[in-house]
């Protein structure tokens, strides 16, 4: 989103592994930084107390659809099925309504932004990939997002927890931003609810 404010926000997909949560978590903590996990179904289905964990510590939990799939291939209605079937067991579990949706692959169009605004959901994309999941290593990660060319007040981070080298570059990628002058903001705090439009970058822009 564009924003005259040097805040921006961390994301984590959550759709595979769990080995590095608690450390994610802990790593957080220390820096008092509140961040978005996206999980699919799968994963809350296999990781309840992580889910409960990530409530409990302050942190926004967003919907990463139930299968992973390309939503934009999919009908409306297996659309709707593949965001309120996850919605239904985290709601189930922990009470929270999630209202942040994050596409897999970032695979939207208008027809998912609409379909998810019917089920009271908003579409979040990222503009600075951190490129974890390829496992390049933690200094990469660090460089990869520090010096990204969109990097900026209101830039979206993409992570994923379950990559080798996330939890251990996460230290100092905060610390690093932090000393940079930006404010992590959930994104529930970052994003406008109303009164905007969408660019071409995927980024809200103010009416």
């Amino acid at each position: 989103m564009e924003t005259q404010e040097k805040k921006i926000a961390l994301s984590f997909d959550a759709a595979w592994g769990n080995e590095d949560t608690a450390k994610i978590l802990e790593i957080l903590k220390k820096h008092d930084v509140h961040v978005t996990f996206f999980m699919t179904g799968g994963w809350v289905e296999s990781y309840p107390d992580d889910v409960k964990a990530i409530l409990a510590a302050g942190h926004d939990l967003g919907n990463h659809s139930e299968n992973h799939k390309n939503m934009s291939q999919l009908s409306d209605e297996e659309k709707k099925e593949e965001l309120m079937k996850v919605h239904t067991k985290v709601q189930e579990l922990t009470g929270y309504d999630m209202f942040l949706f994050r596409p897999p692959y970032g695979d939207y169009d208008n027809a998912v932004v609409n379909v998810a605004k019917d089920c009271g959901y908003y579409t979040i994309q990222w503009d600075v990939d951190s490129l974890d999941w390829k496992d390049y290593g933690v200094d990469s990660i660090i460089k990869t997002v520090t010096q990204h060319k969109h990097l900026g007040n209101g830039s979206i981070i993409l992570c994923h927890n379950g990559a080798k080298y996330t939890a251990q570059a996460l230290d100092t990628l905060i610390a690093t931003l932090k000393n940079e002058g930006y404010t992590f903001v959930p994104i529930s705090e970052l994003i406008y609810k109303d009164g905007y439009h969408m660019n071409h970058e995927g980024r809200q822009i103010k009416n």
